[in-house]
């Protein structure tokens, strides 16, 4: 089961990146253009929400069934001190849950500005915040291979 968890996890990373890439790059895009924002820029701001999401939830479960998660109560307060096991137990968890937070403040945000340089501005700037953190605590040694 831990297996399959975790190439669920690592696969769909893959799409929530390349979503979210989009839907960064078309914000920044449209708004440096001054473009109108379309319904097909709603539906891929709605459809970046929607995986991160479940990329959150594949992760919270693969977090609890992960055999690292043992390393809490063998390392108690050294988890801090190794830096792969503060990686996996600590700043990647910790990293993507507020990555996903920043996703749902700005895909809320978005909703509630009237013009399209503003929906597309807030868009652009939560998404990339989102995904610079992303970038930052993939483990990329791990994941590449």
């Amino acid at each position: 089961m831990y297996q399959t968890i975790l190439n669920l996890h690592s696969y769909w990373a893959y799409i929530v990146l390349l979503i979210l890439i989009i839907a960064t790059f078309n914000a920044i895009i449209k708004s440096a253009g001054g473009k109108e924002y379309s319904a097909k820029d709603f539906r891929v701001s709605l459809f970046t929400l929607i995986v991160s999401h479940i990329q959150l939830l594949i992760g919270i479960v693969l977090y609890f069934v992960s055999e690292r998660f043992s390393l809490w109560s063998e390392l108690g307060g050294e988890v801090m001190g190794n830096s792969l096991a503060r990686l996996y137990l600590v700043e990647h968890p910790l990293v993507n849950i507020i990555a996903v937070a920043l996703i749902t403040i700005g895909y809320s945000k978005h909703k509630k500005k009237l013009t399209s340089k503003a929906k597309l501005k807030t868009i652009a700037i939560f998404y990339t915040i989102a995904l610079v953190l992303f970038l930052s605590r993939i483990p990329w040694s791990t994941w590449m291979s």
